[in-house]
């Protein structure tokens, strides 16, 4: 398991715990100093070997050191096989109190800078990672604004859980049906070198088919049925 975080979380206090609860196969990623490794220990040392190297530094001046270093690599970012310069090294961070690899990508005149726990990951992998990361930001956008969650209109504690459930469960049974689509559909609003269609896209199709005349078939009108028809519409859908 991968949990992404930003600085503000991601420290010893969530770290910690979590470890303890789900083990050693969750890891996490977060930006911060960072340091080089511990030093080998002599043999006719005595005192305890130090846990951290020397202060690097912080991601930026790093990024500005390391950007000759680059390596070119292909990863599937945002739908597309692109080229990208990267540069990564293992270093310590003293808020998570372990290893991690840093992975600096650099673009035209910008860089990134991605952290994680997980030392097996490869290069490639964590970049996409992070990519994937704005689906969830789109997620949280279209159960915000397009379903609505945001706008319930009751204090009682049940009630507003209810509401989100009912949210989510729209934005699911949504890409449910778009899944099941034969044709990709059409963006309403076309882009220029894009392919994929919006979840608004999904929905205006979904209204389209609710108000055919056939739709009575999947979801009878309603009468006196023994069971909620359109909760079994629904049901159908997802099953």
């Amino acid at each position: 398991m991968l949990i992404v975080t930003d600085s503000w979380f991601g420290n010893d206090g969530l770290f910690k715990p979590m470890r303890n609860t789900m083990g050693q196969h969750c890891h996490i990623r977060v930006n911060n100093s960072l340091f080089d490794l511990s030093p080998k220990r002599c043999k006719k040392q005595r005192s305890r070997t130090k846990k951290y190297g020397d202060k690097l530094g912080n991601a930026t001046t790093l990024a500005e050191q390391f950007i000759n270093d680059t390596t070119t690599y292909s990863v599937n970012l945002y739908g597309k096989q692109r080229d990208v310069l990267a540069y990564n090294r293992v270093v310590m961070l003293k808020t998570l109190k372990c290893a991690v690899r840093v992975v600096w990508v650099y673009r035209r005149s910008r860089w990134v800078a991605l952290f994680t726990t997980d030392l097996n990951l490869s290069v490639e992998q964590i970049i996409e990672y992070y990519g994937a990361r704005w689906k969830i930001e789109s997620g949280f956008k279209e159960i915000k604004q397009d379903i609505g969650s945001t706008k319930s209109q009751t204090w009682n504690p049940h009630a507003v859980t209810n509401h989100l459930n009912f949210c989510m469960m729209a934005a699911t049974v949504t890409w449910i049906y778009a899944d099941r689509l034969d044709r990709t559909p059409t963006r309403c609003y076309a882009v220029n070198n894009r392919k994929h269609f919006a979840f608004s896209d999904v929905r205006k199709l979904i209204t389209q088919a609710a108000l055919d005349k056939d739709f009575v078939s999947v979801c009878p009108r309603p009468g006196k049925p023994s069971q909620n028809s359109f909760i079994t519409a629904l049901l159908r859908m997802v099953a």
